[in-house]
């Protein structure tokens, strides 16, 4: 493998942000990605198999539950947060995914409406990926209008509650061993959060197959058929779709700035490639075509990981709104799509080829693009925002 060209996909140094103890951990986490993730990732990809073996090392980076404070979690920044959803997915989208839908979506379930015994009961082993979580919300026929469409219930019985109900596109879920699943109370309509424990009966999973991005992921079926939790393991403080909402305002800007991380990976070896590659006697990086092609790349991904690094000092302010999280997750997604493609463009019928990584970075950018809001829902948000007027139906 021949070496990178100089780092220049962070143009604006937004690196320098950060206080050197972030900064060298970010560091170890590209190293990480470079030296472990990067040379097998495309034969997974291809298997569409997730590579548990990388999990321990995953753990030793000490990055699971990044943002929370106590309970065995680092407690850094949301600015170093996002950094970290970008270089992971610099390195590859699917692993940012497991680690966001582990660390973001299960663990911070957990953290925003668990009582203070479920933390501590929980999130340590959590922080040390000795349990992996999942998050169940989607439903084969809801989607965008989950907060009202919900079709998954639940219903008390003494101290237990029973589960009944399908979950769909569920990542982590066939080896998770606590899956948060968001269920309607048939008798007050409100949506309550439960963990289920790996093996309680009434719970089965089947992976999603012939997925064309993301298929590292395993992301499954749940069938939930009189499951039945404990009121210890039903979410203390989660009471209606809002505190749901909670979590995924939280999780959201770490999507655009995976979705930053995804833009890099591909302008990166788009780069190389255009270093290496000879056409008409000199490498391709001297035409002009092409050296226009790596500008408007270093563009987007400059100005969306711009957008989001301020989005998530408003987050460390803790005054980060739904809105403003919205915009950046449907800017930056559609940046990222453009970028992809730019770098498929560069590399010509060679960017199909997986050997070359864009291909896999072109494809799991249609996930990115969806998942956490469709860029048409975010828009909509944001436009209730600057008009005052609501047009989601």
């Amino acid at each position: 493998m021949s070496e990178r060209p100089p780092e220049t996909s962070d143009f604006y140094d937004l690196e320098a942000l950060l206080p050197d103890d972030e900064r060298a951990l970010l560091h170890r986490v590209r190293a990480f990605m470079d030296t472990h993730v990067e040379p097998v990732i495309n034969d997974y990809w291809t298997r569409a198999e997730f590579p548990h073996e990388l999990i321990p090392g995953l753990a030793e980076l000490g990055i699971a539950g990044n943002p929370y404070s106590g309970y065995g979690c680092p407690g850094r920044s949301s600015l170093f947060d996002g950094m970290l959803a970008m270089e992971l997915s610099r390195g590859d989208a699917s692993i940012s995914t497991f680690m966001g839908v582990h660390g973001g979506l299960a663990m911070g379930s957990i953290y925003l409406c668990g009582s203070e015994e479920q933390k501590q009961r929980w999130l340590p082993a959590m922080a040390r990926m000795e349990l992996i979580g999942a998050f169940g919300l989607t439903e084969p026929e809801a989607g965008s209008d989950i907060a009202r469409g919900a079709q998954t219930t639940c219903r008390r019985e003494g101290d237990t509650w029973v589960l009944d109900g399908e979950k769909k596109w569920i990542g982590n879920a066939s080896f998770a061993d606590l899956i948060i699943i968001w269920a309607k109370d048939e008798e007050t309509d409100d949506v309550l959060g439960f963990v289920v424990e790996k093996g309680t009966p009434g719970y089965s999973t089947v992976d999603l197959k012939d997925k064309i991005a993301l298929r590292v992921v395993q992301n499954a079926l749940i069938t939930l058929e009189d499951v039945r939790v404990p009121e210890a393991n039903r979410l203390q403080d989660a009471r209606s779709f809002r505190d749901t909402a909670k979590v995924l305002r939280m999780t959201r800007a770490g999507v655009a700035w995976s979705s930053v991380g995804c833009s890099r990976g591909a302008y990166e070896h788009a780069l190389r490639y255009a270093t290496e590659r000879e056409q008409f006697g000199q490498p391709i990086a001297e035409f002009q075509l092409v050296q226009d092609l790596l500008v408007r790349m270093l563009g987007n991904i400059t100005a969306s990981a711009a957008m989001c690094a301020r989005l998530s000092q408003l987050q460390d302010a803790d005054t980060m709104t739904d809105e403003q999280a919205s915009l950046a997750k449907a800017f930056c997604t559609m940046r990222m799509r453009e970028t992809v493609g730019y770098a498929r463009e560069l590399m010509g019928g060679n960017g199909i080829l997986l050997e070359n990584h864009v291909a896999r970075f072109a494809a799991d950018a249609e996930a990115i693009y969806s998942y956490e809001g469709t860029r048409e829902v975010n828009t909509l948000i944001v436009g209730r925002a600057v008009t005052g007027t609501s047009a989601i139906v």
